[in-house]
């Protein structure tokens, strides 16, 4: 993405439309801004209105899990816009993958790079980033995948 084309554009370009952000499922912010840092809280996998559920290893496939983690970066894509961030986006620094699995499933990178390679077909070089893929026994409301993420924001 170059610095003249918009993230809107982009998206546009990519034939990308962004879900309504969705509302916090408890006690906690969708997105914290401080010091020019965004913390954008987990989010769940939701792909028309629905909750991707089940477990990598049991229920859920490698290629269904890779197509959750990128529901949840368009989640944190969705919660940036709702907060009018998207567009100060300078750089997205970090995300952080949770992934439910059987324990002996441990293809976890490769179900987060759905998030991940979302972030560089938005951003390019900006959307490169830290990143950490966890497997877990469980997620909330039994979701197969959870994504949290740390964004440098351009000051206005």
């Amino acid at each position: 993405m170059t610095a003249s084309t918009s993230v809107a554009g982009r998206l546009a370009e990519l034939g990308i439309t962004l879900p309504a952000a969705a509302a916090p499922i408890a006690s906690y912010v969708p997105v914290v801004v401080h010091g020019g840092i965004a913390t954008i809280s987990g989010q769940l996998p939701f792909v028309d209105g629905q909750l991707m559920t089940g477990r990598l290893g049991e229920d859920v496939s490698l290629e269904q899990g890779t197509a959750a983690a990128r529901a949840c970066g368009l989640m944190i894509l969705a919660q940036l816009e709702a907060a009018g961030l998207l567009e100060r986006v300078e750089r997205v620094v970090k995300l952080g993958a949770f992934i439910s699995s059987t324990a002996d499933f441990t293809d976890q990178p490769v179900v987060a790079n759905g998030a991940s390679d979302l972030m560089s077909e938005v951003f390019g070089e900006a959307g490169k980033h830290a990143r950490s893929a966890v497997g877990v026994p469980v997620l909330p409301r039994g979701a197969a995948v959870e994504v949290d993420a740390v964004v440098a924001i351009r000051a206005d």
